[in-house]
């Protein structure tokens, strides 16, 4: 495929499709209240930065890849054989985590049941007529959900804060909401009946239970907006359970892989670790902010976890691989690292994995 004209209309049309995976360009959105606090060692009063990560791309390579990329058609509906009815809870030393699809997950422990990510909406955008589309069901029907006592939200890109799904679970469970600072700001301002809580890197809450969570920092960016990059912080999560620590990466890119090692070392051992494998092509563009099948192998050593689950693929197509690849290269890695692959498993929405 050769470069197209690009048009106004085209133009919008680019944007539009770019904006659930790089944050861009409703500048409407960009209005809204950010944060404000004291400087630190990653926000200098204004933005925040990871000091170890990379700057989100330029608008022009936003655009070059908009122009000339060549991705792989997906098909317009591809449901999983799979759907969960979850119980009321999980009590003793056992975890049960529910793939929703995407990024977002039931965690059923201690008596708490736990949403990472939650996206229940057609589609990841800012309006809902463009942007990408789901091509399979939630794994879990929305009114079938358990009573939801908390829910974690990683960064702000709308394939992972999902404001109208947000507003439903307010609606119906008034959870709290705990996510890196800043994006309360935008939750709140959406919806003030939003329960949301902005942490900073490190700071460990008490969830209830003996369960608690640790923002750690990983290698992304945030942006709701073309003018609003970086204005809150991302994060991964640490979650303390009675079965062990669990390792929850939303979006990240790999680098040298010091960020899965510095949470080896200050939070070691990892019982489970979910860690991103798709949206990933081309690697010009998504090298730094997301991970590939074989980054993930590494990150997998590297943060030294007994064993991970895969997500972030095969329902929204972000970015320019088949929907197959993630799964396909991901057997490939393991393969190659000589890691069985029943120590790194994908499932499909709907499926439950207990530990």
């Amino acid at each position: 495929m050769g470069p197209m004209k690009v048009t106004r209309r085209r133009l919008f049309g680019l944007l539009a499709g770019a904006a659930a995976t790089v944050g861009l360009p409703y500048v409407w959105i960009s209005r809204m209240k950010t944060y404000a606090g004291p400087p630190s060692d990653h926000f200098d009063g204004t933005t925040f930065f990871d000091p170890d990560g990379s700057p989100p791309k330029k608008l022009w390579e936003v655009l070059r890849w908009q122009i000339t990329k060549q991705a792989a058609k997906w098909p317009e509906w591809a449901p999983s054989p799979y759907t969960d009815t979850p119980p009321p809870q999980v009590t003793g030393s056992k975890v049960r985590f529910s793939y929703v699809g995407h990024a977002s997950w039931l965690i059923q422990t201690a008596g708490l049941n736990i949403l990472v990510d939650p996206v229940w909406s057609d589609r990841v955008s800012p309006v809902t007529f463009a942007g990408p589309k789901r091509v399979n069901d939630p794994g879990i029907a929305f009114d079938t959900l358990p009573t939801i006592d908390v829910v974690l939200v990683s960064h702000g890109h709308y394939d992972h804060l999902d404001a109208r799904t947000l507003s439903k679970l307010a609606a119906k469970f008034s959870p709290r909401v705990i996510t890196p600072l800043g994006n309360d700001v935008t939750m709140m301002s959406n919806d003030a009946a939003i329960r949301a809580e902005g942490f900073d890197w490190h700071h460990r809450v008490e969830i209830g239970n003996g369960v608690a969570v640790t923002l750690v920092p990983t290698r992304h960016w945030t942006a709701r907006g073309l003018f609003d990059r970086n204005k809150a912080l991302w994060a991964s999560f640490v979650l303390e359970t009675p079965a062990g620590k669990l390792y929850l990466v939303a979006d990240s890119g790999y680098g040298t892989g010091t960020h899965f090692r510095r949470v080896r070392e200050a939070h070691g051992p990892i019982r489970a670790a979910i860690l991103p494998i798709g949206a990933y092509e081309p690697r010009w563009f998504m090298r730094e902010m997301h991970m590939n099948p074989e980054d993930a192998v590494k990150a997998l050593a590297d943060c030294g976890a007994e064993m991970a689950l895969a997500h972030h693929h095969g329902t929204f197509q972000l970015t320019d691989e088949a929907i197959d690849a993630p799964i396909n290269d991901l057997a490939a890695a393991l393969d190659a690292a000589g890691i069985a692959r029943e120590k790194f498993v994908a499932l499909k929405p709907g499926q439950v994995f207990e530990i």
